[in-house]
């Protein structure tokens, strides 16, 4: 059985600490954060953890992201703390940034998909941060969906995917930012974007000067993950996704031809962006890219349940979150890109 805990008007602690005592439990509890909803268990438990990789069927060395309440705490998990992370903290924390950093002994390498290194962030939720207070644990959490699939945006998004599966389920409302946090990498010099995402590129660089982009970033295949995202297929609905990527006008014509062309074929074809378009199923994203970044991973589940064969998607340009949405987007195209 699932407890679904309703929190969108205010947060009751008593409540939270019910879920809280599930995390000591070892059980798994899902919860918001500005960005997405995670699926939390106790990161220094290794039992715990491993049934988040069983719950959402993820592959072993996809390493989970430690989130944690007070900065005190990156240096109980982490041998290294350069002042470089220090300087990120202070500006950014709490905030949708994680950090990189050696691993300590204390956690298991099973958290860390294997790796000699541990990702860790301190969520811009004050319901998060709370649950993460009263457990006493740092919790390790992945976006709270199956594995390959668009991210939760919604407490209805995690009833969808893990209702009966997991112990708990916070109702926070709907996210803010929409997609996961920007993962950087301090083991290396210059420091290393592994994964775009609600913190603009641009605003880390203003702190610590020049940030060298993985490869992965843009779609290059890698044997070693170093943060989720990187290796494996994400974000993507059942349905064919096709990105169109160009000049805005040029794209929408371009759209407009490719439904006309699959309906041609007899498929269902739906469409997300900012146009006007004669498809099947429409979601309108909105008319700034914060607004395109909070709907995304909704527009890919609206797809899911109106039963469309092929989406459409526009692209935005690769500015600010521009970024982070364009890395979703190929990933969950699996990089099937017109380029007009």
């Amino acid at each position: 059985m699932t407890i679904i805990i309703n929190m969108k008007d205010k947060i009751d602690e008593r409540k939270l600490k019910v879920a809280a005592r599930l995390i000591r439990e070892g059980k798994l509890v899902a919860f918001p954060t500005e960005t997405v909803y995670g699926l939390g268990a106790d990161a220094l438990n290794e039992r715990a953890v491993k049934r988040i990789f069983e719950a959402k069927g993820r592959p072993a060395d996809n390493p989970l992201i430690v989130h944690i309440a007070d900065f005190s705490q990156v240096h109980e998990l982490a041998r290294e703390v350069p002042e470089e992370a220090e300087m990120l903290a202070k500006k950014f924390w709490p905030g949708p940034l994680t950090i990189v950093l050696p691993r300590r002994e204390v956690v298991p390498k099973v958290t860390t998909g294997g790796l000699d290194t541990v990702a860790i962030r301190m969520p811009a939720h004050e319901i998060a941060l709370k649950l993460i207070e009263l457990s006493e644990r740092p919790i390790a959490a992945p976006s709270a969906n199956i594995s390959g699939k668009p991210s939760p945006t919604s407490a209805e998004h995690v009833v969808d995917d893990f209702y009966g599966k997991i112990e708990c389920i916070i109702d926070g409302g709907e996210t803010r930012i929409g997609v996961e946090s920007t993962v950087i990498d301090l083991t290396e010099w210059p420091p290393v974007l592994l994964r775009p995402g609600g913190l603009p590129l641009e605003e880390i660089e203003k702190v610590i000067g020049e940030v060298r982009i993985h490869p992965a970033v843009y779609g290059k295949k890698v044997d070693l993950a170093k943060a989720p995202g990187m290796k494996y297929r994400h974000y993507a609905p059942n349905a064919e996704v096709i990105v169109i990527e160009g000049p805005r006008e040029k794209v929408e014509e371009k759209i407009r031809e490719l439904i006309a062309e699959f309906k041609r074929k007899g498929k269902r074809v739906g469409v997300i962006g900012s146009g006007r378009y004669n498809a099947d199923e429409f979601f309108f994203l909105g008319n700034t890219v914060e607004d395109v970044a909070r709907n995304l991973f909704k527009a890919l589940r609206h797809m899911d349940r109106a039963g469309v064969d092929v989406v459409l998607a526009e692209g935005v340009e690769e500015k600010g979150l521009g970024l982070a949405v364009m890395n979703r987007l190929r990933k969950a195209a699996g990089y099937r890109i017109v380029r007009v």
